[in-house]
């Protein structure tokens, strides 16, 4: 990647030493005397070789949607125990609980293979700015410019892809400054080791969820294989754990306040770009709606599961996934308002205004400034135009975040409509790339199938969309329910719908899958006649959303440009789900007033917590060896105990979960697994007083192994019960 990225040089230290999620390449560019004030004992290039395209950091993996991280040579890796929480309870059953009992495979032969699940290595970074603006025609306007870019990418991607075993994006940078090709190896044969009891991996639930202090040990451990030859391959029982060129030792230490740590990984994105009023726009229509629709399904998806031990098991993962996300959307409004952030970000854009206009029309490069205010005109334009149709599109695209049975036809209709078009004119996410996974997908949503909570799902989604205003109608709805609710009818129209429906059973929905849509409505099925109609009106919404994405990527740039420029000082990009790296202490906050949090928590503290009542349950083989005090060599001396979690300054967001927070020497002393409420809103701006990421201590991991679960074949693999090698590298 280019210094284009940031225009300018990065040879100054960050203004905060938290601040700034850095791609592999920014780090080279970094002030290598800082690095080491801050606590960086390993060279840079050891971090990064841009001749290899890898480096220690490529010891932190991609897990979908969330980050692992290597710690041994023979694959095992380490991440949230809630990343893998659809693993877990892909094998749970009534009788077999895993999600409450945890999971410790005594021998290889006993790992759990993890359907769909992957694991991609990152190999390499490749500045392709100029072959993706070279493809936008002259004149084109704002669709055609994006097909342009998309069709540019996508040819990129097939390209780089040819390689076996390659799994590759073109990532966009400040809106469109800069894009650049990543190239991972992809492993799909990942089988699950260790997941603890859920209550430990989810000790506190939902109440402690964002919260510090905190005594959760939300971590699992996966190998990742390959074939006896070294190269991906599907399961079988002659693959080899893979191989790891680079890893992390685990730093049996641990750490202490004031440490230096650096929290490597895949945040997913950020919105410090954004202009105010965008910004404003999601503090007063985007969180409170989400709080609204999916605080209610995660009612009733509670509701439902507490009457079935089947049925809790199967809404378990949705309901976590809209928990998060519920709690998330909670706390940015908290933090939103807090922060004063809105306000903040008009001062900035009135500052960078101001300095443009103070350069005059003679200055080099004054032009170029002035465009770059029109252009933010006439985004704030465009952003006050889309507020008309909000409520209706905020609602279609619900449709795949709560009831299963219509996101599953949605997929099918949509996955057949893209199947009729030429490869490289599809949609990317349903392009021949992305049909395992999708068949992947389809397959295990067949755990989270409950009826009861589906029909009540569909029921409340239904009164939502015919509460919408005459112009905001979703004709699917109006056309399969009726305009006007009647909580009567609506439910024996869905009870009628889920009652001949083969939409949800797996072998039928296997079959749709291969499809066209002739097919799909010959089969007069009333669930995915539904979804086939819904399906249309989404595919008009992408196109309207299409057309925003190329007025932004032809506006944003500009005011981007000016925006860095301004800032005269290392800036880095908002996350967007490719590697990153952010440097920090180990250190406590003042959440409030009169309130002092230290930065680690213990054993103590968590037995102190427990109730015996959910979320705070300690299970009863943790909780015997605990009071027992029975610390092993994991007792940290000054604190006279085990500590469980640990806080830093880190600048991280969703997609850091799992993050591997290692110390200066290259070895893993915590996991990365949450932030603290006073920081959700730190997708919009960085505050030091108050960021502070949540890991859990890799000693309460090894306590954990050793002390409580006697995991001995898995402690001596990770190698320690003998001097650990620094820097990760295979030996």
């Amino acid at each position: 990647m280019k210094k284009t990225l940031l225009l300018l040089s990065l040879v100054a230290a960050p203004a905060l030493a938290g601040e700034g999620k850095w791609t592999p390449q920014q780090v080279l560019e970094l002030d290598p005397a800082w690095l080491r004030g801050q606590g960086l004992q390993v060279p840079p290039k050891k971090l990064w070789d841009p001749q290899r395209g890898t480096g220690l950091l490529a010891g932190a993996v991609n897990v979908g949607g969330c980050t692992g991280a290597f710690i041994s040579s023979t694959g095992l890796v380490i991440t949230n125990h809630h990343c893998a929480f659809g693993v877990i309870q892909e094998h749970s059953t009534p009788q077999r609980d895993l999600l409450t009992q945890g999971f410790l495979a005594s021998e290889r032969k006993d790992e759990l293979p993890g359907k769909g699940a992957r694991v991609q290595v990152p190999r390499s970074f490749t500045d392709v700015t100029s072959q993706v603006l070279g493809a936008v025609p002259a004149g084109a306007d704002d669709a055609v410019r994006f097909k342009a870019i998309e069709r540019k990418q996508k040819e990129l991607v097939a390209e780089c892809e040819k390689r076996p075993a390659t799994r590759c994006q073109v990532a966009t940078f400040d809106g469109g400054v800069n894009y650049t090709l990543v190239e991972s190896v992809e492993l799909v044969d990942v089988r699950l080791v260790y997941a603890p009891p859920r209550g430990v991996g989810e000790y506190g639930g939902e109440e402690d969820n964002w919260m510090w202090p905190r005594h959760t040990g939300d971590f699992a451990i996966v190998r990742a294989y390959s074939a006896p030859d070294g190269s991906s391959a599907a399961y079988s029982e002659k693959n080899v754990p893979y191989k790891a060129e680079f890893f992390f030792p685990l730093a049996t230490e641990g750490v202490k306040p004031g440490d230096f740590v650096m929290v490597l990984g895949y945040p997913g994105r950020t919105y410090r770009a954004l202009l105010a009023e965008e910004m404003a726009e999601r503090q007063s229509r985007l969180y409170p709606r989400m709080r609204d629709v999916y605080g209610e399904a995660i009612r009733i998806l509670e509701e439902e599961g507490e009457k079935d031990a089947a049925g809790k098991i199967a809404v378990a993962s949705v309901l976590k996934g809209l928990h998060n996300v519920n709690k998330n959307a909670g706390g940015q409004l908290a933090g939103l308002k807090r922060g004063n952030i809105v306000e903040k970000q008009r001062q900035a854009e009135a500052e960078v205004a101001a300095w443009v206009a103070k350069k005059g029309a003679s200055a080099k490069g004054a032009a170029a400034w002035a465009s770059a205010v029109k252009a933010r005109e006439e985004l704030l334009a465009e952003q006050q135009a889309t507020t008309k149709s909000f409520e209706r599109e905020f609602l279609l695209g619900a449709v795949a975040r709560l009831a299963r049975g219509p996101a599953v036809a949605v997929t099918l209709s949509r996955l057949a409509a893209q199947r009729a078009l030429p490869d490289m004119e599809r949609r990317p996410e349903y392009m021949e790339r992305e049909h395992v996974r999708i068949k992947d997908r389809l397959e295990r949503e067949q755990k989270n199938v409950f009826l009861p909570a589906e029909k009540r799902l569909v029921t409340a989604y239904v009164r939502r969309a015919q509460a919408l205003g005459a112009d905001e109608r979703i004709a699917a709805v109006d056309k399969h329910f009726g305009k006007v609710f009647s909580e009567k009818d609506v439910a024996a129209k869905v009870d009628a719908m889920y009652a001949s429906t083969q939409v949800l059973t797996l072998a039928e929905r296997m079959k749709m899958v291969t499809e066209t849509v002739a097919q799909l409505e010959a089969r007069k099925d009333p669930l995915l006649a539904f979804g086939l109609d819904l399906a249309k009106e989404l595919e008009a919404l992408d196109d309207t959303l299409d057309r925003r994405q190329g007025m932004g990527s032809r506006l944003r740039p500009e005011w981007r440009k000016a925006v860095l420029a301004h800032a005269g000082k290392p800036v880095a990009p908002d996350a967007n789900g490719t590697l990153r790296v952010t440097f920090a202490k180990v250190q406590g906050y003042s959440p409030r007033d009169g309130a002092v949090y230290t930065p680690q928590t213990t054993l103590a503290g968590m037995m102190a917590k427990a109730t015996g009542e959910e979320p705070f349950i300690v299970p009863e083989r943790v909780s015997k060896v605990a009071e027992a005090k029975r610390y092993g060599a994991w007792m940290d001396r000054k604190l006279k105990d085990v500590p469980v979690n640990f806080l830093a300054d880190a600048d991280t967001t969703g997609g850091n979960s799992g993050s591997p927070t290692v110390n200066g020497k290259g070895q893993l002393v915590g996991v990365n697994f949450d932030r603290v409420w006073e920081n959700v809103a730190n997708d919009f701006g960085y505050n030091p007083d108050v960021a502070r990421n949540v890991n859990v201590d890799v000693r309460y991991v090894l306590w954990m192994l050793d002390q409580v679960e006697n995991a001995d074949a898995l402690l001596k693999e990770l190698g320690v019960r003998k001097s650990s090698p620094v820097a990760g590298e295979t030996r």
